[in-house]
């Protein structure tokens, strides 16, 4: 049996990255910790329904007219409402969560997608519904334990992955690891970046008017990759691959428009900043 596999991503945008496979203990331990809170808020929920099914029955009795049908629709309904709340906790954690059901967080694994982006709902959704086919005679725990990417049915349709939350290490903690031309964080390697005095000055106002916390470590990994790469690459392609990142990054922060005058590199940059001195 294999502990600690590790696994190679190529994002969209051509940079590498590197994470440590979740592993069937840490997959396990998470969703025995779901599975106990979930059984809390279902019975929870079936503990109020009784109330207001008896309650609800009780009142129609007074009435005239055949209500015999009325606990078939009520059972129906509350049936329905059950299998709601069994996968949107898991969808609804996965995606505002970027990943992590607390069951994941506890457990310090998180589901990403094949490219190492970030699941959306289409994605949790899938997972979601077909855990019951994993679950059945451990379905899912056998493709797991005897798959190179250890995947269950539920993220081979999906498309994702479960990795570890790598800690004891700066550059592991934050999840991503540059596999051509690895380097640190210091003000001398932002120097060499050709960070810009400009940048530096939206960098401040940034945490103000965006929503950092939507940025992600191979977010980072991305436009670090970019602003290294930049002055080798041709000046059209340069241009265009700055404007694809800046756009990306204003919809994914939140902000509602870059300041005017701020071209796509010094907005780069500036998340770059803004990010690094967010992290510390």
């Amino acid at each position: 049996m294999r502990f600690f596999n590790r696994i190679s991503l190529s994002t969209p945008e051509s940079v590498e990255l590197e994470f440590t496979l979740a592993g069937i203990g840490n997959r396990a331990l998470a969703l025995i910790i779901d599975y106990n809170i979930l059984a809390i808020i279902l019975l929870v929920f079936w503990g109020a329904w009784l109330l207001f099914f008896f309650g609800l029955m009780s009142y129609l009795e007074q009435l005239e007219g055949d209500y015999s049908q009325v606990p078939y629709w009520l059972l129906g309904i509350a049936l329905l409402a059950s299998f709601v709340i069994y996968n949107g906790y898991f969808v609804y954690f996965e995606v505002v969560r970027q990943g992590q059901s607390p069951g994941k967080r506890i457990a310090k694994i998180r589901v990403i997608r094949d490219d190492g982006r970030p699941v959306g709902i289409s994605q949790s959704v899938i997972r979601s519904l077909l855990r019951a086919i994993d679950d059945l005679f451990f379905i899912g725990t056998l493709f797991i334990l005897f798959g190179k990417q250890e995947k269950r049915i539920g993220d081979w349709a999906a498309g994702t992955l479960v990795i570890q939350e790598e800690t004891g290490n700066p550059s592991r903690d934050r999840r991503f690891s540059i596999l051509q031309g690895k380097s640190s964080d210091t003000p001398d390697n932002n120097n060499a970046l050709g960070i810009s005095k400009e940048a530096a000055i939206l960098a401040e106002q940034l945490p103000e008017i965006a929503d950092l916390s939507q940025l992600l470590p191979d977010d980072f990994a991305v436009i670090r990759e970019y602003l290294r790469r930049r002055r080798q690459m041709a000046h059209i392609a340069r241009t265009e691959k700055s404007m694809q990142l800046a756009h990306q990054l204003q919809t994914l922060i939140h902000l509602e428009m870059i300041p005017q005058g701020t071209s796509s590199d010094h907005f780069l940059e500036a998340v770059y900043l803004a990010y690094q001195r967010q992290e510390r």
